[in-house]
This record gives C-alpha cells, sequence and structure tokens, in this order.
C-alpha cells in the first residue's frame, strides 16, 4: 500500500508516473517537523537494514553514515564523502516494522541514517516543499515492486549495448579509434562499442566533429560499423560561447539558457571554456537541446553518453573575482599565509555552492533558483535526448546513459557511476551500489572498469572485468594521463579474451533477465536478503548478488587474493568458466565455502533446481549464433529465455 502526503508547494519533478490522492493526516512511521524546513524522524530497531538510496557510498545497508542526495561532481569516491553523481531519495526501513519513503524533493536532503544516534533515521530539507510517499509492504522486495510501479518503466538499450565497450579520454583522430579496433579485433578480443570522449569534438562544442580529425565523418561512422563496432560519443552540458558557433547563437536569440534573475545569461567555465547551460527544466528549451542530438543521429550514431550534468562548473568569472578580492584582503593583512587556506580557496572555485545559487531556471512562467532543483538537470538533459530520440527515430532504440540522475531519469537512459579510481576497494563499491541502483528503477548500469582515475594494473582489470561481466553496461574506461589500459596492452592477452568472451557466451541469459526486469518492473540485481528473507546471515552478506532467479555471484576483490569465502543461502553449483574454453561445475552444499577462483576464470552460482543458457563465444553481438545454445546448471530446471530483435521499439 502507497500513500502520498503533500507538503507546502512542491515542485513537479517528474519522477512519480502515477496519480495518487494525497492522504489525510499524518504517517504511521515516525514523527514530522516543518519548523525550520522538513525533519522526518523515527527510531530503528537495532535489527532494522536500511535499503535504498541508490548512487551512494559505502554498504547496501545504509545504516551507519551521513547522506546528502545532492548531484555531485567528485571523482575521488573515498568512503568519507556524502554525495556522489545521482540523488535517489528513496529508502527502505526492513525490520519487525518495514516500509519505504519517497521524499520527492529536487534539492539538497539529508539523510541521517544512524550517524548522528545510532538507532535514530533522520531525513531533512531546507524546504518544506515536498511529496512524501510511504509504502508499506510484506517484506523489502516487495517494497521495491510496489515502488517502481509508480515510477514508470526503466529504459530498454538496444542490444548491442550489452556487448563490451572501450573508452578512453584522449581518442583523438580516426587513427586513434581504428588503432583500437585493430588491437581487439586482432586478438580476436569481443568489442561492440568504442566511446568517443571530448577530443572528437571542434573546441569542445556539443554536436560537433573536428573536421580536421574526422574528414568524413559519416564515412567514419559507417567504415566502424562495418567492422560491428558502434560509436558512442558523449555530450557534455555546457554550450560554449563563440559567435559563429550556431547552437550558441540560437539557443541565445531564444532565450533557452539559464539566467541570472535579471534575465542575463549565467555564465560558466567548462571544457569549452566560457559557456551557457541549456535550461532544460525549460520544457521548449529542452526540446530544442534534445533536437540537436539528430545532427550526429543523422550521420549514423545510435548511442550517446551525456557527461558534465550535475551540472559541473570548473569556475564562474564571480568566483574568480571573489578569489581575487579574498587573496588581495590576505597578502595586504597577513605577512605569511598558510598554504592550505590558498589551496582550500582555490580547490573551492570548482562546483562552489555559491554558484548554484546565482542562475536561474524558467518553469511555467516562474524563476525558480537553480539550487532548489539541482538534482533534476542531469535528469532533464537525458530526457531531452530520450524525448527527441522518440521524434528522430520513433521506431529504434537509442543506447542513452548519463553520469547525473534523479528517479525518474531511469525511464529515459541508465547511467554509469562515474569517475571512479583504479582501486580495489571500487570494485567492492560497485558491486554494493548495483542492487541500490536497481531499487530505484536504474537497470542499464555499470562503473568504469579498472578504474578510470589513476594507474591500473592487470591483475585489477581482470578482477573487474569479472564483475563487468554481469553488469549490463560493460566499460573499460580511463583518463588522460593514466595508463593504457586497453585489453590488448597487457601480458597474456589471451585471458582477457577469455574473460571477455564470457560475456558474449551468457548474454542470451543476461539480456533476457535484463528484459524480464524492465517489463515486470522488478530487479536485475538483488541483494541475498531479498531472495531469503528467513536467512538471518544472507540479511548480513553484501559482497555477493543475485542475478534474475537463477545465479548467484561473487567476485573476487582482494588484491592477490587466489580465491574468497562465500556463503550459500542454499545448495548451489559453483560453475568456473576456464581459460580452455570448459566449464567446470561442482555442487556445493548450503553453507560457507572457500572456493577458488583464477584470475582468468569467471565464476558464478547456480541456484538448486535451476539452469541458464549459454551459447558459443562471439566477436560482437551480431555474430552471436543461438543455434549453439545449450544449458548449464540442474538438467531438470527449466528456463524462459527472453528474444527480440534487440533493436525496435515496442517490446
Amino acid at each position: 500500500m502507497i500513500q502520498k502526503y503533500v507538503y507546502g508547494s512542491p515542485f513537479e519533478t517528474g519522477a512519480v508516473t502515477e496519480a495518487l490522492e494525497p492522504a489525510s493526516g499524518s504517517p504511521k512511521h515516525g514523527s514530522i517537523s516543518l519548523n525550520n524546513g522538513f525533519h522526518f524522524t523515527c527510531e530503528m530497531e537495532e535489527e532494522d537494514i536500511v535499503y535504498g538510496l541508490g548512487e551512494a557510498n559505502r554498504g547496501i545497508n545504509k545504516r551507519g553514515f551521513l547522506y546528502i542526495s545532492n548531484c555531485s561532481d567528485d571523482p575521488n569516491h573515498t568512503e568519507n564523502k556524502n554525495s556522489l553523481y545521482g540523488a535517489h531519495n528513496f529508502i527502505i526501513v526492513s525490520g519487525r516494522e518495514t516500509f519505504g519513503l519517497f521524499l520527492d524533493y529536487p534539492g539538497a536532503m539529508r539523510f541521517d541514517i544512524g550517524y548522528t544516534r545510532q538507532n535514530r533515521l533522520e531525513i531533512s530539507c531546507e524546504d518544506a516543499d515536498l511529496d512524501l510517499y510511504v509504502i508499506d509492504g510484506d517484506n523489502a522486495y516487495d517494497i521495491v515492486k510496489q515502488f517502481r510501479k509508480i515510477i514508470g518503466q526503466s529504459y530498454i538499450p538496444p542490444k548491442f549495448a550489452f556487448g563490451f565497450g572501450q573508452s578512453r579520454w584522449g581518442y583523438t583522430t580516426e587513427e586513434d579509434f581504428k588503432n583500437v579496433v585493430k588491437g581487439y579485433r586482432e586478438n580476436h578480443i569481443p568489442i561492440d562499442m568504442l566511446y568517443m570522449d571530448i577530443d572528437y569534438m571542434d573546441n569542445y562544442k556539443d554536436f560537433t566533429v573536428n573536421k580536421e580529425n574526422f574528414p568524413d565523418f559519416k564515412g567514419f561512422v559507417d567504415e566502424m560499423k562495418a567492422e560491428n563496432i558502434h560509436l558512442i560519443p558523449i555530450i557534455d552540458a555546457g554550450v560554449k560561447i563563440e559567435e559563429g558557433y550556431d547552437i550558441y547563437e540560437e539557443g541565445k536569440e531564444k532565450g533557452y539558457f539559464c539566467k541570472w534573475e535579471d534575465g542575463s545569461e549565467f555564465v560558466a567555465a567548462v571544457w569549452p571554456g566560457w559557456t551557457h547551460f541549456p535550461d532544460v527544466l525549460n520544457p521548449d528549451a529542452r526540446a530544442w537541446f534534445g533536437s540537436k542530438y539528430e545532427r550526429l543521429i543523422s550521420q549514423g550514431i545510435d548511442g550517446f553518453w551525456n557527461d558534465m550534468n550535475e551540472p559541473a562548473i570548473f569556475c564562474t568569472p564571480e568566483g574568480v573575482d571573489d578569489l581575487k578580492s579574498y587573496f588581495k584582503d590576505l597578502l595586504e593583512k597577513e605577512d605569511e599565509v598558510p598554504g592550505f587556506l590558498l589551496n582550500d580557496k582555490v580547490i573551492g572555485l570548482a562546483n562552489n555552492p555559491d554558484d548554484y545559487k546565482r542562475f536561474y531556471h524558467e518553469v511555467n512562467g516562474k524563476k525558480i533558483r537553480h539550487d532548489k532543483v539541482h538534482n533534476l538537470y542531469g535528469f532533464n538533459m537525458t530526457r531531452a535526448a530520450s524525448e527527441a530520440f522518440d521524434k528522430i527515430v520513433p521506431d529504434k532504440r537509442i543506447l542513452m546513459f548519463s553520469r547525473s540522475s534523479y528517479i525518474g531519469m531511469h525511464r529515459y537512459g541508465g547511467i554509469w557511476t562515474g569517475d571512479n579510481q583504479s582501486w580495489w576497494s571500487h570494485i567492492l563499491l560497485n558491486l554494493k551500489i548495483m542492487p541500490s541502483l536497481n531499487m530505484c528503477g536504474f537497470l542499464y548500469t555499470g562503473a568504469d572498469l579498472g578504474g578510470f582515475g589513476s594507474d591500473t594494473t592487470r591483475d585489477l582489470v581482470l578482477r573487474w572485468l569479472a564483475l563487468g561481466v554481469f553488469t549490463p553496461l560493460m566499460r573499460n574506461h580511463a583518463a588522460l594521463g593514466t595508463r593504457e589500459q586497453e585489453c590488448y596492452q597487457f601480458e597474456n592477452i589471451e585471458d582477457f579474451r577469455h574473460v571477455i568472451s564470457v560475456r558474449y557466451r551468457l548474454l542470451p541469459y543476461l539480456y533476457s533477465e535484463y528484459m524480464k526486469a524492465a517489463l515486470n518492473d522488478d530487479m536485475y540485481f538483488k541483494p541475498l536478503a531479498f531472495e531469503y528473507p528467513e536467512d538471518a546471515m544472507a540479511k548480513q552478506v553484501e559482497d555477493q548478488l543475485m542475478i534474475g532467479n537463477e545465479i548467484m555471484i561473487a567476485p573476487v576483490y582482494t588484491q592477490n587474493a587466489a580465491g574468497r569465502y562465500v556463503y550459500l543461502p542454499e545448495n548451489m553449483k559453483f560453475i568456473k568458466f576456464l581459460p580452455d574454453g570448459n566449464i567446470s561445475e561442482k555442487e556445493l552444499p548450503k553453507g560457507h565455502h572457500y572456493v577458488e577462483i583464477a584470475l582468468n576464470e569467471v565464476s558464478l552460482f547456480i541456484r538448486s533446481g535451476k539452469n541458464i543458457p549459454i551459447v558459443d563465444a562471439a566477436e560482437c553481438v551480431e555474430k552471436i549464433d543461438m543455434g549453439t545454445k545449450q544449458t548449464i546448471g540442474y538438467p531438470d530446471g527449466e528456463y524462459a529465455l527472453y528474444e527480440d530483435d534487440g533493436i525496435c521499439k515496442g517490446v
């Protein structure tokens, strides 16, 4: 049962698609205060588990930390960070009483989940203008399903998007991309996508291509497609201020950029230099910006990734002026200035909270200050693209995922978890975020495999790929200046070939489970406790996940480990895809086990009485031969395979 409570004058975010009549009175779970903003408080039992918050730090169980829903451009996802790139205000308290809460509020919101006081949940925000949805159900899984019903069906990408993709900030010319294709194809490592980071553009201008580096872009796109490679260009939020750049001139003429309160255009520096931000919360501006994707679609592009859309700000003219004044005053007053003061002040230029209070959106004839609706920017940039795709190619699926997001964006695209690092801890963080994102509707998700920032290592890439085999978005991505981490750059290339080939062997099953989850408002990744709610040990496990109804995964995420300990909530078959192409199957009883998993092996566990389909490996999704299908697991199990053409909408 879902009840909706309305406080003040909520901003219509678009997160919920099902109309619910507001309830009277107060929610039965917790207490609410409207003094100095909105405050929800309830006492938690010792055994309560708190799920949710989508893209948030730390564990699957969110108890014991302070989380702030505030889309943030911060690539250093250390344990002390309160905010990541997404804002997903949905939680479940699971215990003696089990209930869910969705707080539809587009500004910054605090979730103090046993941080200040161990057994107290406190949720607060600055303004008492929001919709609160309270969901009662039989268990946490039931609450997720109810929530998913009211926020709409999850995005469905084209089937090629379930193949492997390679990316790197720094691929600049046709030759760069051709060399990557050559490296993969000559070594027979499967691949379907190459991602184009900001260097493909003409001076970082959205919807442009550098003509010197790509003299015949459409011809190049066609050449790549002949190799079964889809090029996936990036689109950033900022539009370069440049006379003669038609998108800038058109947007300025029509008043489609975010403005100061006095009506002048807001200016911020991002990759192109000084830019304007399209006012994607304005329906007219959103439709205008979305229509520009056609420029690349008309040249054969069938996938995009939206980036820098928190929106990220390097600095503003006002911030620079403030910094100059601060330095001038400080240097005049002090003989010696502590270095940390200067450093903090310079670093504080980027994504300065004061800058987010400087500009406004126009919504239904009203000016709305950006910080009040900050978490909706990435959502609406991706919505702009998706709604445009419905007009440009109405019958075709287009790949789309975003860095920043809010609940509701899951209908328009997927997300990747942003600029992570080549750290072993980030494999584990990747694993733990997946089910929380699924709870919020985001099914097409994944992390930058191998890590985006820092120099990676061979063993880290292999272990991360072994997790990436199972994430719907499987992309290796690295930052400019870091160690090259394309799979053919390392010794013993055959190990990488094998691990990625397992993805293609499993793809009919993984795609089928994704489609079932999307079409039935279900989850692709689940915590063990969702499938085994009466198993006390399953509730404690955070480094193993269920996929669909058939398998459990338990990736290795520790440096130099030859294997790992696992907990089996029931008898299961331990499956290993071996580097010689064979498959090892061993039945293990319920309980704790140590399992050996080599660097060049991919493992999974099949539930008792279940089996799954596999096929022979292929070098791209297009070449998967369903005639080679066989099953592994328990022979008496039955599996319902979902199949379609992977391209057309209206499944």
